[in-house]
């Protein structure tokens, strides 16, 4: 008797929007692409006010560097959670409350008088940024399965994409036209603003008969069976290390930009519209692919894509003084292959656990948040004081996610030819 691959016998369970009867908004994407940038659109927004946030709170740039780990360690704690309460309270209700949180967090930022209040309101932001993130997956999964999923997690990454190329010149502009202080003050509004569109428009995916109780004893378990799946975990390290040798650049972006290439603040666009266009069209072309090539070969196309920008970026290096456009171009062809296999490798991840969606959503967004918290803090400082450092850094960190991509692949295939004797 041959035994059927778990993800097949748990894709069967998965129900899609019709069954649920949820009326769907025109802008479904762009809305759950905006509730899921938020987040990170208020780290790249702030960046180039590091050295004013220096000089005004009589801070060093250690301690201003810092304010984005106080962010980014909440961020990645209560990732964990947002999803198993939005599958007891469901998604509409736990975006409203946190988005409205975080517009008042992004007020007190402006407010702030010392580095160690603006630390205090970062972590705010942080506990309540990610909810959007995270919920939008699950809301994906509520709607749709298999390549419709696909396509609708691959448009929400081209309109994701944009935030942060669009964020830190926004910031760069509000810095030099108004200070620091208005970065914080746009967070508000723009919050303000995402929270009156959710109030209208989005609407509740998980019916109430699909809720899980938020009971110590069951969800605990949950968690264990999630978070010591050897398939959830290495499908989620593939998406963390990929992102990582990308976000490295990102959070190392005053250094990159302003030191190594000697771009001012208002030019933090040259790192991230390459990366951003890279992003977005790699999100098309997933989608176009969706329903016509398996998941295990976009992913291998991704993969070699990731591999020849490493490859690119180290050689550029080597041969090459830092310079523009060339030590961006690599950034381009990395985020093309990384958003072409990202949507593929998510999708694996969730539909390992098809009745706790939001839990799974959850414990995927703090694997990956986690370790974006240690790129913060430990890796990216490691390797910002040289531009080939960095692009080493990207060669090892997408080595790394290649790997847990290939150990995943092989577990599948044996999963698959698993024959039981009688």
């Amino acid at each position: 008797m041959l035994l059927k691959p778990y993800s097949t016998v748990a894709s069967r369970r998965i129900e899609v929007s019709q069954s649920n009867n949820v009326p769907l908004p025109r802008g479904i994407a762009l809305l759950l692409a905006a509730l899921a940038a938020l987040g990170p659109f208020s780290i790249d927004t702030y960046l180039p006010s590091f050295h004013d946030m220096e000089g005004s709170l009589n801070a060093t740039p250690l301690q201003v560097q810092q304010t984005l780990t106080a962010y980014l360690l909440p961020f990645a704690l209560m990732t964990l959670w947002h999803g198993a309460i939005s599958d007891a309270l469901g998604r509409r209700r736990v975006i409203l409350v946190n988005v409205a949180l975080f517009a008042l967090a992004s007020a007190g930022c402006m407010f702030a008088t010392n580095i160690e209040q603006l630390c205090l309101l970062r972590a705010l932001q942080g506990v309540t940024g990610g909810a959007g993130m995270v919920i939008c997956r699950a809301i994906v999964r509520d709607l749709y399965a298999g390549a419709r999923a696909q396509r609708l997690i691959a448009q929400i990454m081209m309109i994701f994409a944009l935030a942060p190329a669009v964020a830190p010149v926004i910031g760069g502009w509000l810095q030099l036209w108004l200070g620091w202080r208005a970065v914080f003050a746009f967070l508000a509004l723009l919050s303000i603003a995402l929270w009156l569109i959710c109030w209208f428009l989005l609407p509740e995916t998980l019916p109430v008969r699909q809720r899980q109780a938020l009971q110590p004893g069951p969800l605990a378990r949950s968690y264990r069976q999630v978070l010591t799946s050897s398939a959830f975990l290495l499908l989620c390290g593939a998406l963390a290390f990929n992102f990582a040798g990308f976000f490295i650049y990102v959070l190392s972006a005053p250094v990159f930009l302003m030191r190594h290439l000697a771009v001012p603040a208002s030019g933090f666009v040259w790192l991230f519209w390459p990366a951003m266009s890279g992003l977005m069209l790699g999100a098309w072309l997933s989608g176009q692919l969706a329903g016509r090539v398996s998941p295990a070969c976009t992913i291998a196309a991704g993969y070699l894509v990731m591999g020849a920008a490493a490859g690119l970026n180290i050689g550029l290096n080597l041969a090459l003084p830092a310079s523009l456009p060339w030590s961006v171009v690599p950034l381009f062809v990395y985020t093309f292959g990384m958003s072409l296999a990202m949507p593929c490798l998510t999708l694996l991840a969730l539909d390992l656990f098809p009745e706790r969606r939001g839990l799974a959503a959850s414990c995927q967004a703090f694997l990956q948040s986690a370790f974006n918290t240690v790129a913060a803090g430990l890796i990216a400082p490691a390797l910002w004081d040289s531009t080939l450092s960095l692009a080493l850094g990207m060669g090892g960190l997408m080595l790394l996610g290649a790997t847990a991509a290939a150990l995943d692949q092989r577990r599948r295939l044996a999963e698959t030819h698993l024959v039981c004797l009688p």
